[in-house]
């Protein structure tokens, strides 16, 4: 037997849960009619028969059991057909913003003999997989048969990768549309996905995708045995769905093996090596911009960027900036500045949210040191400046100068200025969903007379705020980047000794008593 045999095996298995469940559901309204049959034919408790008031007493409670049991059936369908399960946040890519896109994936299909994908969706996300069509968006009418599945490609691998390693990277994935197009395997998936989503529909997992479902609290009344019935179904069907899914991986990764699959190796290199300079980009480069209500307007060139550089630093990456000379595989698309503009919203959106202002704002990289690393250096001095004047609030408001910020830090008001700074941030400062790190209030504080530090630099030494792509913000002096602040900064706030501090800020030209730039 193989691979796809076993899964339709379990789609089977998954199928007779569903019939299973709707003999269930009619059995009482089977045997009611039964009941009512024998009595208007005189076969069962006849009119003046010994025992027609017995009958009679069966058939009110059996007539009352159907009645209730299509009720609860009547629900429970309504609620499977209503509820619409969670699309993953992509990008529709037409046809004619990708032709030649469109036509790597047909050639592959049809080198693979399965069902090309009906269309090709982007994500701000390291993975492709096959998504469905939602029913809202099938064409009315015509064929019985449902489309072929979307394919939706993980936009980092657009940019990153060579256009022969997306082609064997995506030819497992592409070989799924076979499973979509077997009624069997599709019904199966459909009741499913119907269970699931009547559930918890609106359960988004960490990129968009459905979360495993779980139970309802507070549900009360039918709700509740609606939920109760879709558990104990979805309980009933775990095992089955899991080796269905697990048989149709395996045999589209062996049908795959006659495409590249030396290519594909390789290829998964890179996936490796894209999910840390994308992950890497985003927490490091993007997230700064994303606080501050801008977006950067190109991630997937940033990516590159990164990726690249890392390339240059890393000598067990020194095989892969030999890559470059070949064809990327987002020259695919007709106009990738577009796309990757699309696709860096979403990406703000998804793993960030909307910003306070209420809209963001684009962001070119060139402008990214003056609009990001120095505004958000001025950002959070003011905020410091802020927490400063809090401790002394029957003073007036101090002046925003170094000299004023180290002298309470070696007075040993470092535990206070880092309780008042967490305070404040955490009134004023929402935190960004899937990327935001816990940070303690010494953390926060280290981060923030950094940047006061980088702001004194850039006012009275002649520093620079730079864009490093690994690594985000940087203060670069005289052209150079400094690396060695971090040191001093520690020292001052975790033990008060700012007399290292001090020697740097010597050396560097920079000013104590001159105020900051807020």
């Amino acid at each position: 037997m193989t691979a796809f045999d076993t899964a339709r095996v379990h789609a089977h298995a998954v199928l007779r849960v569903r019939g299973l469940a709707l003999a269930a559901a009619a059995l009482p309204a089977a045997v009611a009619v039964v009941l009512l049959a024998g009595r208007f034919t005189g076969r069962l408790g006849a009119p003046g028969a010994s025992d027609a008031a017995a009958w009679d007493a069966v058939r009110w409670v059996v007539c009352a059991v159907a009645a209730g049991t299509l009720l609860v059936a009547g629900l429970a369908a309504r609620a499977y057909r209503r509820a619409v399960p969670p699309q993953t946040p992509a990008i529709p890519l037409e046809r004619a913003q990708a032709p030649e896109l469109y036509r790597l994936i047909g050639e592959l299909a049809d080198r693979l003999e399965v069902p090309a994908p009906s269309a090709i969706a982007l994500t701000p996300d390291c993975d492709s997989w096959l998504e469905d069509v939602p029913p809202a968006r099938r064409a009315p009418g015509g064929a019985h048969e449902p489309p072929a599945p979307v394919l939706v490609i993980g936009s980092p691998f657009l940019w990153w990768m060579r256009a022969g390693e997306l082609r064997a990277l995506l030819a497992p994935v592409v070989a799924g549309t076979a499973a979509s197009a077997d009624p069997d395997i599709a019904s199966a998936r459909r009741f499913l996905r119907g269970l699931d989503a009547s559930l918890d529909a609106a359960a988004p997992g960490p990129a968009g995708a459905a979360a495993p479902a779980a139970p309802r609290t507070g549900r009360r009344g039918s709700a509740a045995l609606t939920d109760r019935i879709t558990r104990r179904l979805l309980g009933a069907c775990r095992g089955h769905s899991a080796e269905l899914e697990r048989a149709v991986a395996g045999w589209a990764s062996e049908q795959a093996r006659s495409v590249d699959y030396g290519l594909r190796i390789a290829a998964q290199e890179q996936v490796g090596l894209a999910y840390a300079g994308w992950d890497r980009l985003l927490t490091r480069v993007a997230l700064p911009a994303w606080r501050l209500g801008r977006h950067p307007a190109h991630l997937n060139a940033g990516v590159v960027a990164a990726l690249t550089e890392l390339s240059r630093r890393d000598r067990l990456a020194d095989g892969y900036g030999s890559r470059l000379g070949d064809r990327p595989a987002c020259d695919l698309l007709e106009e990738p500045g577009a796309v990757d503009e699309a696709v860096s919203l979403l990406a703000a959106e998804l793993f960030f949210g909307r910003p306070a202002s209420g809209s963001w704002r684009e962001l070119d990289w060139a402008d990214y040191p003056a609009e990001v690393v120095d505004a958000g250096w001025r950002a959070r001095a003011a905020a410091l400046q802020s927490a400063l004047d809090r401790l002394a609030p029957q003073a007036r408001p101090g002046s925003p100068t170094l000299t004023r910020l180290l002298v309470r830090l070696a007075e040993g008001d470092g535990e206070q200025l880092a309780a008042s700074l967490a305070a404040q941030l955490a009134r004023t400062t929402a935190p960004a969903p899937l990327l935001e790190p816990v940070r303690t209030g010494r953390d926060l504080l280290v981060d923030h007379v950094t940047a006061m530090v980088c702001c004194a630099a850039a006012d009275t030494a002649g520093a620079t705020p730079g864009l490093d792509w690994l690594d985000g913000p940087v203060l670069l002096i005289g052209g150079v980047r400094r690396t060695d602040l971090a040191g001093p900064v520690a020292q001052a706030v975790e033990q008060g000794q700012d007399g290292p501090l001090r020697i740097w800020l010597d050396a560097a030209d920079v000013r104590l008593e001159k105020p900051v730039r807020l």
